[in-house]
């Protein structure tokens, strides 16, 4: 056989690879691509041909790298012809209303891959359809791009970027015209018309076409201009920030934020926070961090001694320590949610005090989210919805709300994902970084740390203790097992687990497979994905656990969370009751000596 691989057995990866080969122009590719097939590295050509990439809880990721389960020329091709005859289909005017692409810093010499390129690969494939691009000139933040839809109207938006993950990887994020990610049908839709649309169309191949066509146009300064005025209706306290001494730290961690959150703290007339030097400017191969995953923790924050420190891509603010005391302190991403959520009602009723104004009032979390703000809205009379995974469910149903004339003040997950305000449909991080600022040189000039504030939150409306963990996996079989084992209980089909170590399970909802024990009719409200493993166990002494696998890392997480009614202070008895929960989950559900776990790195 002409490309070699005469000795290999496997006919359809033999044909997958002639296709690749026959498609791919990027000569750093095919050549991986053919050192491969030569050396007979089946196992690593099996891994790069098995699947295609599929949308998860954000888009696309994966690593780069050739073949069709990584991030490279050709995919980025391919899926943006798919996505592009699927606006086609559902878009008359697509050609008047036209898209936006945005990207951030990340790249991959060795496959020649970047997200500059792939956004210029992908404004060629809708210039050459005749589709006008709003292409950003320089490197975005991801909020740009779907303030960007909502802003100019257009039918969809793209975002190159992996967001927090490994430097290896590169994503692909997709926004419809609501301004929020796209949800089920859509993405059904677009990985049909992907496999429909394989073969590069003619120009494709063609960025310099492409970006000297009349039908691209820069938004860059528009948007940026827009943006940081459309925020500043979040800012209440002008003259307290123009005044205070509170120093704030914020680092970059090498991704795209530095500029953006500078220019968010000026719209707000906060102090410019100090930049962490080394970390302040964009940089591919992220040399201070293993992950630029803010979730790591003090790992990834060990740089400075952080008062502020957001996300590599600016989706997510960031870990605040208190202002006193000798001790440093990383918030998780559940207390950032209290304090900002506590924050927004604040601000919002100073200026609604009419007792009725409140039954409009809505904020989301997720499932894995702590239940703060329920008890927050079960008080003070707004109302509180849990949506799936991912600001895709979240922007959703807040775009549905605010068509309703609902106002969504705020919405989070424990992921540190905050959206602060409803011109972005999405985690926001600039505009969030800004709000935190105001909030912390609100409190300071009260004489109150973020700790206290925090405290004074969990007294008033109940203590919210959480423990999240992962475990890291990469046998796909394993977790399924896991999973079934918990779903098939004492080897009886369909029977979950009615105790864990003593911990007595009072209901069970599994969203893989629709079950809810807590419903008259047994059936989960919240939609079910058959694609992901998600269930939730209640126990009856106010615990609550989800173990879900990640859509983007080979992770099995968990999310523990032990709700107290307010007046039950005793947060050295509630953490130990947590911690003896999470010992009994670990134990007897995930089993990690049996299944070969291992345990999230300190």
């Amino acid at each position: 056989m002409e490309n070699g691989l005469s000795t290999i057995v496997d006919v359809k990866l033999d044909q997958d690879i002639k296709t690749w080969l026959a498609y791919d122009k990027n000569p750093k590719t095919a050549a991986l691509v053919k050192a491969l097939v030569k050396e007979g590295a089946l196992e690593q050509l099996r891994r790069c041909f098995s699947s295609r990439m599929v949308f998860g809880t954000a888009g696309l990721r994966a690593a780069m790298g050739p073949g069709v389960s990584c991030m490279n020329d050709l995919t980025i091709i391919q899926t943006t012809q798919g996505f592009c005859g699927y606006l086609e289909q559902c878009f008359p005017d697509l050609k008047e209303r036209g898209v936006v692409i945005g990207y951030d810093a990340r790249a991959h010499p060795a496959s020649g891959g970047s997200s500059k390129r792939f956004a210029s690969l992908a404004a060629a494939a809708f210039t050459s359809r005749g589709v006008p691009v709003h292409l950003f000139s320089d490197i975005t933040p991801t909020p740009f791009v779907p303030f960007a839809v909502s802003h100019l109207g257009l039918c969809a938006g793209v975002m190159v970027t992996a967001s927090h993950n490994p430097k290896e990887d590169n994503g692909y994020k997709v926004y419809w015209d609501n301004g929020a990610q796209i949800v089920p049908p859509h993405d059904k839709g677009i990985a049909q018309a992907i496999e429909e649309n394989l073969e590069p169309w003619p120009q494709a191949w063609d960025t310099e076409e492409a970006l000297s066509s009349p039908l691209l146009k820069d938004p860059y300064q528009d948007i940026h201009k827009q943006y940081f005025k459309a925020i500043q209706q979040h800012c209440h306290h002008r003259d307290i920030n123009k005044s205070s001494e509170v120093k704030i730290v914020h680092t970059s961690v090498h991704g795209v934020g530095h500029t953006f959150v500078q220019a968010a703290f000026k719209a707000f007339d906060l102090r410019p926070p100090f930049a962490v030097e080394e970390q302040k400017d964009p940089d591919p191969e992220f040399p201070t961090v293993k992950y630029p995953n803010p979730e790591e923790g003090k790992g990834v924050l060990v740089q400075t001694i952080l008062l502020k420190g957001s996300d590599a891509f600016s989706l997510r603010p960031p870990a605040l320590p208190p202002l006193c005391s000798g001790q440093w302190r990383v918030f998780t991403g559940n207390e950032l949610g209290a304090l900002l959520g506590w924050w927004m009602f604040r601000c919002w009723k100073k200026q609604n005090p009419e007792p009725a104004a409140v039954k409009s009032v809505y904020m989301l979390a997720s499932t894995v989210s702590s239940k703060i703000l329920r008890a927050i809205a079960l008080k003070e009379g707004f109302h509180f919805e849990e949506t799936l995974t991912g600001f895709k469910w979240m922007g959703n149903r807040a775009k549905e709300l605010l068509k309703n004339g609902k106002s969504v003040l705020f919405a989070f997950e424990e992921a540190i994902g905050y959206m602060c305000s409803p011109c972005v449909l999405d985690k926001d991080g600039v505009s969030a970084a800004a709000i935190a600022g105001e909030m912390t040189s609100y409190l300071a000039a009260e004489d109150i740390s973020l700790s206290q504030q925090l405290t004074s939150i969990y007294e008033e409306y109940g203590y919210h203790i959480t423990k999240n963990s992962y475990f890291i996996c990469h046998d796909q079989e394993v977790i399924r097992s896991l999973f079934q084992r918990l779903r098939n209980h004492g080897d009886q089909k369909d029977s979950y687990p009615s105790e864990c170590g003593g911990f007595s399970v009072t209901s069970v909802r599994d969203l893989t497979t629709g079950h809810d024990s807590s419903q008259p009719d047994n059936k989960a409200v919240l939609p079910t994905s058959s694609s992901s493993q998600m269930i939730t166990f209640s126990f009856s002494n106010g615990g609550v656990a989800t173990l879900r696998t990640s859509g983007t890392e080979p992770k099995i997480k968990y999310y523990t969370e032990l709700c107290a009614a307010p007046g039950n202070s005793d947060v050295e008895q509630l953490q130990k009751e947590l911690d003896n929960l999470v010992d009994a989950l670990v134990e007897h559900f995930f089993e990690p000596e049996k299944n070969k776990l291992q345990p999230k790195p300190e």
